[in-house]
């Protein structure tokens, strides 16, 4: 069996760890929308489409974490039977509508907002800002070498650093 590279042998060590962030971020969405219809995959989805209106597919490629582009539509027409989202004309695609939240939509994301912040702050307080920004880079980085490898996407590493904070 080949070896890897040394640079394979640390990339595989993240690969456990990367899976329990996840995890762990997941368990933090629970405890957030613990007693509200909404739950995390639908507050992932409604939250994906608060700054734009968005087609299921491209908010299924912007959530990414796995979600499949059904498991997105089933969560989208949920959000709209529930009266948390709307759908609109798509004036790109006429099949593919766009999604976007309705006032009561704005209003559970808005309910989560506090518990949020706080564990947001609590957990940016403990690891620290300038780890957290380096940590942001370097989460973009990898997840750009690996779509350009996979032949996902042609982007340059560049576009994967994250703008300097004022």
């Amino acid at each position: 069996m080949p070896s890897r590279t040394p640079e394979g042998d640390a990339l595989t060590a993240l690969v456990l760890p990367a899976f329990e962030l996840g995890g762990e971020f997941l368990a933090a969405a629970e405890r957030i929308t613990a007693g509200h219809e909404l739950t995390p995959a639908l507050w992932q989805v409604l939250g994906a489409v608060l700054d734009e209106p968005l087609p299921v597919a491209e908010i299924a490629r912007r959530v990414g974490l796995g979600l499949a582009r059904q498991s997105v539509q089933r969560s989208a027409n949920l959000l709209v039977e529930r009266g948390w989202a709307r759908w609109s004309d798509n004036p790109r695609h006429r099949r593919a509508k766009l999604l976007a939240p309705t006032d009561a939509g704005l209003a559970a994301l808005h309910d989560f907002r506090a518990r949020q912040h706080t564990w947001a702050d609590a957990v940016g307080a403990e690891v620290g800002l300038d780890d957290l920004r380096e940590l942001d880079r370097l989460l973009r980085l990898v997840a750009a070498a690996s779509r350009r490898v996979r032949g996902e996407d042609d982007a340059d590493v560049a576009d994967a650093e994250v703008p300097p904070h004022p």
